[in-house]
């Protein structure tokens, strides 16, 4: 297995696993991220074996996040992993990579989050030593 940047020939299972993740999610945010166009994510690190695509992880830079003290975090916006190639090291290869690439990119700290009843997704954060530092609800309001 390898954890490499994801390619434009990946654009097609990025965007079946984004879709998995988010099925909300919007098919242009692949081909504007292979473009240069989106703001968001800033990289996207993905995990190969025998050609195929099992997992990806979404990055980017926040200046503020919940629990941490600095102003330049690294941030892992997604991160997924194919149901049937799960628990064999892949989320933690991928985390792995993840922050190396945000010391690379000079932070010195590392946040995520999860929506407040999934409980897998707290655990397996938990197995990479994330520590839980607030849980929030979070509201809106057309106008």
């Amino acid at each position: 297995m390898n954890v490499r940047e994801l390619r434009p020939q990946d654009n097609a299972s990025w965007l079946r696993m984004r879709l998995a993740l988010w099925p909300d999610s919007e098919p242009h945010e692949v081909d504007d991220f292979l473009a240069g166009r989106a703001r968001e994510p800033l990289a996207v690190l993905v995990a190969e074996e025998g050609g195929s695509l099992l997992g990806f992880a979404e990055l980017s830079i926040r200046n503020i996040a919940e629990g941490c003290t600095t102003g330049r975090v690294g941030y892992l916006e997604g991160w997924y992993v194919e149901p049937s190639a799960r628990r064999r090291g892949i989320g933690r290869a991928l985390v792995a990579a993840a922050e190396d690439w945000a010391r690379a990119e000079g932070c010195s700290e590392f946040a995520s989050d999860t929506e407040i009843d999934n409980e897998a997704s707290a655990a397996a954060h938990a197995a990479l030593g994330f520590e839980e530092v607030e849980r929030i609800r979070c509201f809106r309001k057309v106008l």
